[in-house]
């Protein structure tokens, strides 16, 4: 790995241990709930979910008993979502700190929508069409559910390491973005009256918790282009890498940063490939701008805001292809660019956001978060915190097989999982004696459904997942048929 290496001997891999201790005891050592047997409540909800990764939380805790307790666990008043996640950003930050260069912090909203339940119980989200009435006129309702602003660490070979930080809101509310416009103007609304002040506490509790903010790239789409923000990263020390929407004065200003875009010579190309939706897969072809511009801030906070000099890169398509729209990609960094292969880095690195859509997609698809059933706001985020971090540990294992495939199985895999693995698939006459931690990992990918043919992609999250569940229900089977002394 170049720029973010991790050591095998520190928690940058492993969060299992060779004397068989569970992930789950590594990753909550620093649970903060306040009292020993909720901590060993939390325990047990992951060790119940972990084996029914999207089922009801009857089906998963299997009787009344461990039902009832675990509605109690996310009904009490005495700690929150973030008590729950308290062990979790802990290992993160353990395991940030056993690498080294630059490392991806990416951040990014997401929406769970609650059908069943009423916005007075939960809170409102948005509205959606339920499309026409008999005179042609659109008929809309209230969405309730939560909304989640998290953010996600990742290395900049694409290993999520974990969430630095996460915000849960809703609205007792909702009015439009378009309505709201017509009233004021929200360039000449401070940032701490918007919901927008989410991107700049993200930050503030991430550098908290990492604790190197030269080392971190805050990566965000065009949600994220805040001026605020960029100020609030300079003040911290941090970095950051936005794509942008705002087309902001530049120089003196009388010329805007598009304007002098426009005149910067096309420095290099990068070719990519792209998926349109109908799945055929083409080669675009971008053509890269990059230039240092003196950037102002908006006018109706120029007095409270200094300019900045940033590094604007701008890569697009010289034209338009059929059947897909033209990549066109403007992103806004602090860092310099002095040649095509460093703005080429820097648009890999913002491909790597990717990778929080991809764990929001673990979130809705796998852990089915949206089918809960509990009635308040409070109890849903706490069950939707304790499938973050499941969610995170799917998807670390699914890159830990394409990242660091020569790691030793033990840094993710207990012996007696590694036993129970061995014996359920068998292996294959040209496999090394000395195994190595993809190897395990591809055979939890084929008891979810994994082929593993030679021309086959590597096994995604999905796959995992189910091969997951299978193992632990194969775990709960050589438990039971372990002899009990006494």
């Amino acid at each position: 790995m170049s720029e973010a290496r991790l050591q095998a001997s520190g928690s940058g891999l492993g969060t299992a241990t060779a004397e068989g201790a569970s992930w789950i005891d590594a990753e909550l050592a620093g649970c903060a709930l306040g009292d020993k047997r909720l901590c060993d409540r939390l325990r047990w909800l992951l060790h119940q979910l972990e084996g029914a990764m999207g089922a009801p939380l009857p089906l998963a805790c299997q009787d009344w008993a461990n039902t009832k307790a675990a509605y109690r666990f996310f009904s009490n008043e005495r700690f929150g979502e973030d008590a729950i996640l308290a062990g979790h950003f802990q290992s993160t930050a353990s395991r940030f700190a056993a690498t080294t260069g630059l490392v991806l912090v990416v951040q990014d909203t997401t929406e769970f929508s609650f059908r069943w339940a009423r916005p007075e119980t939960i809170g409102a989200i948005g509205r959606a069409s339920t499309g026409r009435d008999r005179n042609g006129n659109p008929r809309t309702y209230t969405q309730c559910g939560l909304l989640m602003h998290s953010s996600f660490v990742v290395t900049t070979e694409g290993l999520p390491l974990g969430l630095a930080a996460v915000q849960f809101w809703t609205r007792k509310e909702f009015k439009g973005t378009n309505a709201l416009k017509r009233q004021v103007n929200p360039t000449r609304v401070p940032i701490e009256e918007k919901e927008s002040i989410r991107w700049l506490s993200s930050l503030e509790q991430s550098s908290a918790l990492l604790g190197d903010p030269e080392r971190c790239v805050y990566v965000g789409d065009r949600e994220n282009d805040i001026y605020e923000f960029f100020c609030a990263a300079r003040e911290t020390g941090t970095h950051f890498l936005v794509r942008t929407c705002v087309d902001r004065l530049a120089g003196d200003g009388r010329r805007t940063v598009a304007r002098v875009m426009a005149r910067v010579p096309v420095a290099g190309q990068h070719r990519i490939e792209v998926t349109a939706e109908d799945g055929t897969v083409t080669e675009a072809v971008l053509r890269l701008r990059y230039k240092r511009v003196h950037i102002l801030p908006p006018i109706g906070k120029q007095k409270r805001y200094p300019a900045l000099d940033l590094t604007v890169i701008h890569a697009r398509e010289a034209r338009k292809p059929r059947g897909r729209e033209r990549v066109e990609w403007k992103l806004v960094t602090d860092l310099p660019v002095a040649s095509p292969e460093g703005a080429i880095e820097k648009l890999q690195w913002y491909a790597q956001r990717w990778k929080i859509e991809l764990f929001h997609k673990i979130l809705k698809s796998g852990c089915r978060v949206e089918a809960a059933r509990l009635r308040t706001a409070d109890r849903l985020a706490k069950l939707i915190a304790v499938f973050c971090i499941l969610s995170w540990r799917i998807f670390w294992t699914t890159m830990l097989n394409r990242i660091a495939p020569d790691a030793p199985p033990q840094s993710a895999l207990t012996k007696a999982e590694i036993t129970v693995i061995d014996r359920a698939v068998r292996d294959r006459p040209t496999v090394p004696a000395e195994k190595t931690l993809s190897h395990y990992l591809m055979k939890i990918a084929c008891l979810g459904g994994y082929l593993a043919r030679s021309h086959d992609r590597p096994p995604g999250n999905i796959v995992m997942w189910r091969g997951w569940s299978r193992l632990m229900d194969m775990m709960l089977g050589a438990d039971l048929v372990q002899p009990n002394c006494g």
